[in-house]
């Protein structure tokens, strides 16, 4: 066979044009998926350079997670109809993997934030501070229930985010309602929640009003947290201030970043009203 017309190609200078080795081709004739277009008397395999545009679809599709497997059924069964099935299930995929890559950047995003502006915080002091309306995704009510229903709720709602796509980045904190929080019970949370700074359409959401809010830090372990709200109610009885309707808590540092739970810091948000 004559190559002076130029029309074809040997294995070798087509799997150059494709930036592969030549085994790659010869397997991929070998399992029907790309054939030369001709073979001469001595079994050399020749191809045409409008073959190239089928090797990178191939070589998209295999990016795109198509197994050779389902690739060869299509090469079997080719139609523009079945071509156009095919892109149309892979645009879809691309767009859902983009939205999940966008959303994994954001939580990141707010994790350097966050961290960041932790390591300029002075966690000794209790702070007045005016905040804005957040708007928070909730879990169920977890006020007064078991350790086991404890441990289910928390696995629901970290499902629920991931599913539904909520999980800004923003620590999961815990809301305490004023009743509990004046009994003592600085642990017997009403929920968990997790801020959305961009909410999403068709979903319930808590509406943390904005208002006036001490605001301070608890360094150490849980069993410790209530000297920590001793402070904050000598800081509203100095400022003359009551207590609102709920109390916030988000871990600053926690079992990310630290090893040891003395060295945990959890920061208190609680809402007050002037007396």
């Amino acid at each position: 066979m004559s190559k002076k017309d130029g029309k074809y190609l040997t294995t070798g200078e087509f799997a150059k044009l494709c930036k592969v080795n030549k085994q790659t081709i010869f397997y991929y004739d070998q399992i029907g998926i790309l054939s030369p277009v001709k073979k001469n008397e001595k079994g050399y395999r020749y191809y045409s350079i409008h073959q190239l545009e089928l090797f990178f679809v191939i070589d998209l599709l295999k990016d795109l997670g198509m197994s050779l497997n389902d690739i060869q059924q299509y090469m079997q069964n080719k139609s523009p109809e079945s071509f156009l099935s095919i892109m149309y299930r892979k645009k879809e995929e691309i767009v859902k993997k983009r939205q999940e890559i966008e959303m994994k950047e954001k939580m990141i995003e707010a994790k350097i934030s966050l961290m960041e502006e932790a390591s300029h915080l002075e966690f000794s002091q209790v702070t007045l501070q005016p905040l804005p309306e957040a708007t928070l995704y909730l879990s169920r009510n977890i006020q007064n229930i078991s350790d086991e229903k404890f441990v289910e709720v928390i696995s629901d709602f970290i499902n629920e985010l991931q599913i539904s796509q909520l999980d800004s980045g923003y620590p999961i904190g815990s809301i305490t309602k004023r009743e509990q929080v004046l009994k003592g019970e600085f642990s017997n949370y009403s929920y968990l929640y997790i801020e959305q700074p961009n909410p999403k359409e068709g979903h319930p959401y808590f509406r943390a009003v904005k208002g006036d809010f001490l605001i301070g830090y608890h360094v150490g372990s849980e069993k410790t947290i209530s000297h920590t709200y001793e402070r904050f109610f000598s800081e509203m009885e100095r400022l003359h201030l009551v207590l609102g309707e709920y109390v916030f808590e988000e871990f600053i540092y926690d079992t990310v970043v630290q090893n040891d739970k003395e060295y945990f810091v959890t920061k208190i948000m609680m809402q007050v009203d002037r007396g």
